[in-house]
């Protein structure tokens, strides 16, 4: 039965701060649990942290979202019905038992990508199955499983995937509500406060790190959304495609680059804009205050003029990732004349 206006409202509100509490709950109860296991990332050449850190504070993300997510999905208006609802949750928590297991011991390549292909792929066709043709799951497919793993590549310095996570629930939670689907912005919201329970805690200097449970978890729900949103309304993929754009841009392109010049693209590295600024001597508080700028400042403005005016919202998507490709190549050429600088000196 579909709540009163006035009674979605506060349902929602409850999803919002339950996500919140549980998560926030959750990190501190990590954090602890993290300790006595060895659950620990010790700094190292391919790693942006000096100080030994608790890892997998993920998981409150992941229990804060299962909290607040689905209840706002199925519940409010605008859902996109129980099988889709059903089929994210089942993926979420499948997606985070895997990055779990690794966050305890490395797990090969292999059963990760498995559990990420067959997850996706159970959400991918109950999202299609509502849509014109079931054969869109596999477009869907493949954007899920990059959305996972470039989640996954940018979660290497305090804070910045949290702070994505943050601004992309709440974003499209704006836009979501706009087109007329409190459901999906409902769930926005909870999984921007489920972030921002774990991002208390994950602050520079981190006093816990997500780890594989949580940065593939929020892929799939930054992926989740996005799908969910194009499904209700063709027109909002343009927008949701242009939040997304910073950790899309350098996640992509720093994995070209590296597929071509014959490096083993799928081992850890430092070679991601972010990581090369960190590496020039910029604190991570300030590369992820670069990041929300490049947000505020560029998504959310054009991502509006794309919501408004849908005959333009593909040329707002192309001129938002040619942007962002300008500045990742300048920000690598700045980091690169930094270096020289030091070596000759």
């Amino acid at each position: 039965m579909t709540p009163s206006a006035a009674d979605a409202g506060t349902y929602a509100i409850g999803c919002v701060l339950a996500a919140f509490v549980v998560s926030f709950g959750s990190v501190r109860v990590a954090i602890a649990y993290a300790q006595r296991r060895g659950m620990v990332d010790t700094p190292g050449h391919r790693r942006s942290h000096t100080m030994p850190t608790p890892r997998g504070g993920g998981i409150g993300i992941v229990l804060g979202a299962l909290v607040g997510m689905p209840a706002s999905l199925l519940i409010l208006p605008g859902s996109p019905g129980a099988a889709t609802v059903g089929a994210f949750t089942v993926a979420t928590i499948a997606v985070a038992a895997i990055g779990w297991l690794d966050d305890h011991g490395s797990l090969p390549i292999r059963p990760r990508l498995f559990i990420q292909l067959a997850a996706t792929l159970l959400l991918c066709v109950a999202i299609a199955t509502g849509t014109a043709s079931l054969l869109w799951a596999i477009p869907l497919l493949l954007a899920g499983v990059w959305c996972i793993n470039l989640h996954n590549f940018m979660d290497g310095i305090d804070a910045l995937a949290a702070q994505q996570a943050m601004f992309f629930g709440v974003a499209s939670a704006a836009l979501a509500w706009a087109a007329g689907s409190p459901a999906i912005a409902g769930a926005g919201l909870a999984m921007a406060a489920a972030a921002l329970g774990f991002w208390w805690f994950n602050r520079s200097p981190a006093r816990i790190f997500m780890g594989d449970v949580g940065s593939g978890t929020l892929g799939l729900l930054v992926f989740a959304i996005s799908a969910m949103s194009w499904a209700f309304r063709t027109n909002l993929l343009w927008p949701s495609l242009i939040f997304s754009s910073a950790f899309v841009v350098d996640a992509t392109l720093t994995l070209l680059v590296r597929m071509l010049r014959g490096a083993r693209w799928y081992t850890p590295h430092r070679e991601h804009l972010y990581q090369w600024l960190v590496r020039r001597g910029a604190s991570h508080r300030k590369v992820a205050t670069g990041y929300l700028a490049w947000n505020v400042l560029v998504c959310i403005p054009v991502a509006w003029i794309a919501f408004r005016s849908p005959a333009a919202a593909p040329a707002c998507f192309g001129v938002v990732y040619l942007l962002g490709a300008a500045v990742w190549r300048f920000g690598k050429r700045y980091g690169l004349r930094r270096r020289e600088r030091h070596v000759s000196a």
